[in-house]
């Protein structure tokens, strides 16, 4: 079992062992480089073991700040896909796991962004008892810097005096810092599954505070307070002998006064090439919504389903892809997405529609198609489409065999008419997985799946029984639709 899951998730496996091994490289070389470094020794002196703990982690969560947005170029994910040089076999299957991996960096940002928090929520307190009458020595000692002219302080708390809330919130990395992890609690908590059922529309509004995230990290290290020893003053201060004759430093010429500077801001750098590309994305979006979209049919089904047909300049869709779509007289904001139901050879692109959500009821109402009653087509309320995309369901026909789960009979179905009988009630999923293993043996074999967890999780454990440990045997890929 084991064996078979490692060969359906071998790549997923490797890329998640890769995330991980980066950050576990970025944080052991950061934390072990500020706890050696030279010009950080009287830093150290102060803050201790923190002043690395948060570097460390600064240095993970830029590089996962970095990743966050790239799952969710859609665009860019539609490019990789159409690539075919590029992304062949388990690759290009891969690809539809963009979201769970949106999902684990940003698991990775918030462990990283507790981490920062809490090391100079730390450091912030050390810097202020090292300003108390109870300092002295050498920590004392580096605290007073600044105080006269031609010195450069170590420790921006001046002194014991003040209140430390106070003083966060009066410095750039403290209102940033408070900006940015209140929107990262809203965004993290409202991404639930819980509170997706209940209330899209506040995990999608909430979700764009991503902006105010970006420009908050962008500007975070602007106020530079955790400062280093200057090179030029390394090479006048030898640390290594001047640390025990601190009382000397105003008269010793081989021990002057160290001075200290803060590193420059380094997280726009980090992240300047995800955000430029996603506001490519959202600039295609806004070009793609200035398009006139014809709503040519509105068709009401049962059970709250909304079919719509519709015509754009130049659309051109393969079987499998989908489509986000907006209506300005419900949100403006809100893009929902939707499976292409119709063939690419028809002069027309459609969705079925089903009503669960406040969104979708909304737009039933807006369509007045609960009561079977349809509009005239100029009369209906705008649509802006952006897409189509790449999903899962269009690899279908990368593999050599098509096997559609119905029941056969000779008899015509009651209901349809057709020789394939309509089933009903749960399929045996052991007799249709190993049939297919018997009818197709050394094969690859795609399965797809569209629908409610359970029955996907059925599927998905199935394609893992059935799936041969041996190479030359026969493997199911399970493939999940995935917006």
């Amino acid at each position: 079992m084991m064996g078979c899951w490692m060969l359906n998730e071998s790549v997923s496996v490797v890329l998640a062992l890769s995330w991980l091994g980066v950050n576990l490289y970025l944080f052991i070389d950061t934390f072990r480089w500020y706890g050696e470094e030279e010009s950080f020794f009287y830093t150290r002196v102060i803050l201790g073991s923190t002043l690395a703990w948060a570097r460390a982690s600064a240095v993970c969560l830029n590089f996962n700040c970095m990743l966050i947005l790239l799952p969710i170029s859609r665009n860019l994910i539609s490019f990789i896909r159409g690539a075919s040089i590029c992304c062949r076999g388990p690759w290009r299957r891969h690809l539809d796991k963009n979201l769970q991996f949106h999902k684990l960096v940003a698991y990775g940002i918030a462990i990283n962004a507790t981490i920062h928090t809490a090391a100079h929520l730390c450091n912030l307190e050390r810097y202020h008892l090292s300003q108390s009458a109870e300092a002295a020595g050498l920590l004392a000692a580096l605290s007073k810097l600044g105080d006269t002219t031609n010195e450069s302080y170590i420790n921006p708390i001046r002194t014991s005096h003040t209140n430390t809330t106070t003083e966060l919130l009066s410095t750039i990395a403290g209102v940033t810092g408070l900006l940015i992890s209140l929107a990262l609690i809203l965004i993290m908590t409202s991404s639930t599954e819980f509170i997706r059922q209940i209330s899209y529309e506040l995990f999608w509004y909430t979700h764009h505070m991503f902006i105010i995230f970006f420009i908050s990290l962008s500007i975070h290290g602007a106020g530079r307070i955790v400062r280093g020893q200057t090179p030029e003053s390394l090479l006048l201060h030898n640390v290594t002998f001047c640390r025990d004759h601190y009382a000397k430093w105003q008269a010793a010429a081989q021990c002057p006064v160290p001075q200290f500077s803060g590193k420059e801001p380094s997280a726009w750098k980090w992240v300047a090439g995800p955000v430029v590309l996603y506001a490519c994305e959202r600039v295609i979006r806004f070009w793609r919504f200035q398009q006139e979209v014809v709503i040519t049919k509105v068709v009401s089904h049962p059970s709250g389903v909304l079919e719509l047909h519709m015509k754009k300049r130049n659309f051109k869709m393969a079987p499998g892809q989908y489509v986000l779509l907006q209506c300005p007289s419900i949100s403006s904001l809100e893009w929902h997405p939707f499976t292409l139901t119709s063939a690419p050879q028809e002069d027309f692109f459609s969705v079925h529609i089903r009503t669960a959500g406040d969104w979708t009821r909304a737009l039933q109402k807006a369509f007045e198609a609960e009561g079977q009653a349809i509009k005239e087509p100029r009369s209906l309320p705008r649509l802006a489409v952006d897409g189509p995309f790449g999903a899962a369901l269009t690899d279908v026909f990368h593999y050599p065999a098509i096997h559609i789960a119905l029941h056969w009979d000779e008899n015509t179905d009651v209901i349809t008419g057709l020789k394939q009988k309509t089933f009903y009630g749960r399929p045996n999923w052991n007799n249709e997985f190993r049939q297919i293993a018997y009818n197709h043996p050394s094969s690859s074999i795609g399965v797809f799946s569209c629908g409610p967890k359970a029955l996907s999780k059925t599927i998905q454990r199935m394609c893992r029984v059935y799936s041969s440990a041996d190479p030359r045997g026969v493997h199911f890929y399970y493939n999940k639709e995935s917006f």
